[in-house]
């Protein structure tokens, strides 16, 4: 009786090779994009983060008004920090302060805004009339230049 030594697969040891080059390669592009993240400058994130402050903003003064918190001092720190950040949208976007459509939707969205802080709203409905004008100044915008 001769005994044949079972022959093994070599699948078992490829599939280890093809998941360990597949986790390496996951690995290395992850350090790829956060080496590349990591050489932008602040010029390169100031567009997104004051975009990102006013959106939580205006998202802010919405949760007020739905949880019925209208009173000045729920809604007014909101409108003060969105009417200081309409400030920054030409040094934010500077690809489009030349353009007057920009410049246009820039200054009408600093007129709500400060239309909104002359005369504050006193109860919720004045808050969602208020945030409806925002969101408004923003879309029209957004319309226009972001497609």
């Amino acid at each position: 009786m001769s005994s044949q030594p079972a022959r093994s697969s070599n699948a078992s040891r490829y599939l280890f090779l093809f998941l360990l080059g597949l986790v390496l390669g996951i690995i290395g592009v992850v350090m790829a994009l956060r080496a590349i993240e990591g050489r932008k400058t602040w010029e390169d994130h100031f567009p997104d983060a004051v975009m990102h402050v006013m959106q939580a903003h205006a998202s802010q003064l919405g949760a007020a008004a739905k949880e019925n918190r209208c009173a000045a001092t729920d809604v007014l720190p909101h409108l003060q920090t969105l009417r200081y950040m309409a400030n920054d949208l030409e040094p934010a976007l500077p690809g489009l302060s030349d353009d007057p459509r920009f410049v246009e939707h820039a200054s009408h969205y600093r007129a709500t805004l400060d239309s909104a802080l002359a005369t504050p709203p006193l109860n919720c409905a004045g808050v969602e009339a208020a945030i409806k004008q925002v969101n408004d100044g923003c879309k029209a915008c957004h319309q226009d230049f972001r497609g």
